[in-house]
């Protein structure tokens, strides 16, 4: 049963993201004192997900928020035993991550059909309650979507990553000549020819001191957690993004970058990362692109050009660096296959761990197994020897 409430929420044009709600569990059924009668317990509340789902969806569905679950049935003489009260459940996107309003994480929700209980229904009226029943829990839960997609797309405003979207996938993102047409994340997939489909999250662009909330791109910044890996996308001229602010060439835009997700998750650092250097097709690019190739061999040699509170912790290390255009579409097929090499060889590295780790654990409990059997003989020799 959904009931009236109020609700908070954070969106970005029709993208939402965040949505705070009330839930309760159902209340319990009544005891039958003159009998024992035990009453039935609340329903739960339960966070599902299902693929095709969006918090605007469910926002648009339930527009108060507040869900409460059904209450248990009262004992009476023809049923001494009440029924459990309907569980409610609540449909979300998956990637969705579940907290409660001290920010406490409850879990999360990574694929289809995953459920998390968020509120229990309260127990029916009993002997040890006086046959009197309990309420059900009420709280207020917090569900905050985290993007999943492969490839995380990381750049300054007007780098062009709308464009190389655009190019690589049949995704229609806004585009134009200024800074900010990304306004929300924006999903695209990749189609190879085998069928076989990658998945690219475009994400606003980042500003110098996104992580202390400037610029938009912050609030974008937890989509890149669950990306499997990242593709910088850097303008080869560089990036101003006005007049009053200082222009940065395309080295100092990588160095800035990863600056700002050090700054925000050190985790960030250590996904596998590509580097698609942008509009190739531009005047005296060629000469550029050697000078930025040479920058990022040897960044030390560098580096004593930045103020120190830019410098990070650690520099990226690219598997690959590709020169592209995503207005010509120079270096697209390229980019595409090796996003692809990327991710693969990413994936039977984790596949290599897991058989590795699956192997140790089988052999400690093979060693554990022979060691107890092995102790249990000795016991049994030792009793032989008294009698």
């Amino acid at each position: 049963m959904v009931r009236c409430g109020c609700v908070l929420f954070r969106k970005y044009g029709n993208f939402i993201d965040n949505l705070r709600l009330f839930i309760k569990g159902g209340s319990g059924g009544m005891g039958y004192p003159r009998l024992g009668g035990e009453g039935g317990k609340g329903g739960d509340i339960w966070v599902v997900a299902h693929k095709k789902m969006t918090l605007k969806q469910l926002k648009d569905k339930y527009p108060q928020k507040r869900f409460v679950a059904e209450g248990g049935a009262n004992s009476r003489v023809s049923a001494l035993k009440g029924s459990k009260g309907k569980d409610c459940e609540i449909p979300v996107p998956v990637g969705i991550s579940v907290t409660d309003e001290n920010g406490k994480i409850i879990g999360e929700l990574n694929k289809e059909g995953d459920r998390i209980l968020v509120a229990e229904g309260g127990l029916g009226g009993k002997l040890l309650t006086n046959f009197l029943p309990l309420k059900g829990q009420r709280r207020i839960i917090h569900l905050d979507l985290k993007l999943i997609a492969d490839v995380g797309l990381v750049g300054f405003p007007n780098a062009g990553k709308s464009s190389l979207l655009s190019r690589v996938s049949h995704a229609k993102p806004a585009i134009a000549d200024y800074a900010f047409t990304t306004l929300k994340p924006e999903l695209g997939k990749i189609m190879y020819n085998d069928f076989k489909q990658i998945s690219v999250a475009d994400l606003p662009g980042l500003i110098e001191g996104a992580h202390m909330n400037k610029g938009m791109g912050h609030k974008f910044l937890k989509h890149i957690e669950r990306t499997r890996q990242l593709l910088f996308v850097v303008d080869i001229c560089g990036f101003q993004l006005s007049s009053q602010t200082k222009y940065r060439t395309a080295f100092e835009t990588i160095i800035l970058l990863t600056k700002e997700l050090e700054l925000y998750k050190e985790e960030l650092q250590t996904k596998p990362a590509l580097l698609a250097v942008n509009k190739m097709d531009l005047p005296d690019a060629q000469d550029k692109f050697h000078e930025l190739v040479n920058q990022l061999q040897n960044p030390k040699d560098f580096l004593h050009l930045f103020e120190k509170n830019m410098i990070p912790e650690r520099t990226m290390e690219f598997q690959h660096i590709i020169p592209i255009s995503a207005i010509t579409g120079e270096g697209i097929e390229e980019l595409k296959n090796y996003i692809r090499k990327s991710l693969d060889e990413h994936a039977n590295q984790e596949n290599e761990a897991y058989h590795k780790k699956q192997l140790l654990n089988l052999r400690i409990s093979n060693t554990t197994s022979y060691s107890e059997s092995l102790s249990k003989q000795t016991v049994t020799s030792s009793r032989m020897d008294i009698i």
